[in-house]
């Protein structure tokens, strides 16, 4: 399993989430995902932890928190979509 923590500032560096995770047992893997184009964070992460329970315990206790002036939204992460069946990500298909 993989948490995703959203909403975080774009200051945020792997070892910050990895000090605020690490209360809940042990950090296996962090990653922030960065634009292509820019190289700037896009204001979400990943989150691998040990065990379950330790994932489980840091989604309950840090969905909602404040930290660096924003409230975090952590949750179990969703598999990505395969991009072929979403059509592409194009929202208009008239053109």
């Amino acid at each position: 399993m993989s948490i995703y923590v959203g909403n975080l500032d774009y200051s945020v560096t792997s070892e910050d989430l990895t000090e605020v995770f690490a209360e809940y047992g042990t950090v296996k893997r962090v990653h922030l995902p960065t634009d292509r184009e820019t190289g700037r964070m896009r204001g979400f992460g990943f989150v691998e932890m040990g065990t379950e329970d330790e994932e489980a315990s840091a989604i309950s206790e840090l969905n909602g928190a404040e930290w660096m002036g924003r409230e975090l939204k952590v949750n179990q992460a969703r598999p990505r979509e395969d991009r072929a069946k979403s059509g592409g990500g194009r929202r208009n298909n008239r053109f």
